[in-house]
């Protein structure tokens, strides 16, 4: 599956568990450590941490692709790696505190107003 597409795929599967304010955020031509970022908040460390297993459970389940590391799982921020796909799901406050789109501010944003129900 091509980086561009399982981001998206990735927006989906969070849009479907409530996540909110997901972002896209196209990285390729800032560094190498992946192509795009997947940003997204829960309302709660509960739902931090189940919309991080349910991403897991459901791209798992639908394109047979697993993250190579996840971290943070005991904290209000958790990161899946996916290689070229870097997905951060954050508890508002601590999004707010790291503002990961302010370092990123160069970077495009992938429009995917198609596939989620709230930016």
């Amino acid at each position: 599956m091509e980086p561009k597409e399982l981001a998206r795929e990735i927006a989906r599967v969070l849009d479907e568990k409530k996540a909110v304010d997901i972002k896209v955020i196209e990285t390729t031509e800032f560094t190498i450590i992946s192509d795009f970022f997947v940003i997204a908040s829960g309302t709660s460390n509960t739902h931090v941490k189940s919309l991080a297993d349910e991403l897991e459970y459901e791209i798992k389940k639908r394109f047979s692709v697993a993250p190579e590391g996840i971290e943070g799982r005991a904290t209000g921020w958790i990161l899946l790696d996916y290689g070229s796909v870097l997905v951060h799901i954050f508890q508002k406050e601590s999004r707010e505190y790291y503002n990961l789109e302010r370092l990123w501010v160069d970077a495009r944003l992938l429009d995917i107003s198609d596939i989620v129900t709230e930016e």
